[in-house]
């Protein structure tokens, strides 16, 4: 079993989470549910918990001025927000875990499972969200949170070779020699990554376009890359290729 404190300032919300959790999560055992970021934080030093669903925007003290108040996070967190669509994005390049308003039991089982097998939430991973969701719109961030087995790791994107897909985990190889197995399926990163200099060359395959250093034309098509990889094209992707690298 996996202890939890739900914090939201709307009590019809922190109720109807801890009813969902109760009937679709039968591994979480809310042992608190606060309707303020005051008793949320006392319920937090108090329980110790291993997970803490919180919401964001609440008066007197916020989501993020709470966890300052902690002091240092030893959970698992799962904030729960009502942002727009690209406000989220921010929450994926740091690998947050969120629930959106209104809640869906789906999205939520999801979200438990995810948190019974991954690493407790570092505060680097809170800081950079926070920065990510101050910073103007449509600024993208110049690093990426990458969840493995021993940690978290922060990279800086422009360093991305390409992602390499590994069944539901994908495969992040740098310009430093270094590699990180993800657990995120390869289109979840793509859609991630679709504002910036990044094509998904074949299935297996999501390149960054800027670390390219030849295609060889043929029967097989193919990138040679920047560490010398080599990047199968496929039929279906090649045309998309040359639409950006007229010049190849």
């Amino acid at each position: 079993m996996l202890s939890a404190v739900l914090i939201d300032d709307e009590p019809n919300a922190v109720g109807l989470l801890e009813l969902r959790l109760s009937q679709h999560c039968p591994t979480i055992d809310v042992v608190a549910s606060c309707t303020s970021s005051h008793k949320g934080l006392q319920a937090i030093l108090d329980h110790r918990p291993d997970v803490v669903f919180l919401d964001i925007e609440m008066p007197q003290m916020n989501g993020f001025q709470l966890l300052e108040a902690v002091g240092g996070i030893s959970f698992s967190l799962v904030f729960v927000t009502a942002y727009d669509k690209f406000a989220l994005k921010a929450f994926r390049y740091s690998a947050v875990d969120y629930l959106l308003k209104p809640i869906d039991t789906q999205e939520l089982i999801q979200a438990v499972s995810r948190v019974e097998k991954q690493q407790k939430t570092t505060s680097e991973q809170v800081a950079h969200l926070k920065q990510q969701l101050s910073a103007p719109a449509k600024v993208l961030p110049d690093k990426i949170a990458l969840p493995y087995q021993n940690g978290v790791t922060f990279v800086d994107i422009k360093d991305v070779i390409y992602c390499e897909s590994d069944d539901n985990y994908t495969k992040f190889h740098l310009t430093d020699g270094h590699s990180y197995l993800v657990t995120k399926s390869l289109r979840e990163i793509q859609e991630l990554f679709e504002e910036r200099d990044f094509l998904r060359v074949h299935r297996q395959y999501l390149i960054n376009l800027n670390h390219i250093k030849k295609f060889v034309r043929g029967e097989g098509n193919y990138l040679v890359m920047a560490n010398q990889q080599t990047i199968p094209v496929s039929r279906g992707q090649k045309d998309r290729l040359l639409e950006r690298f007229g010049w190849l």
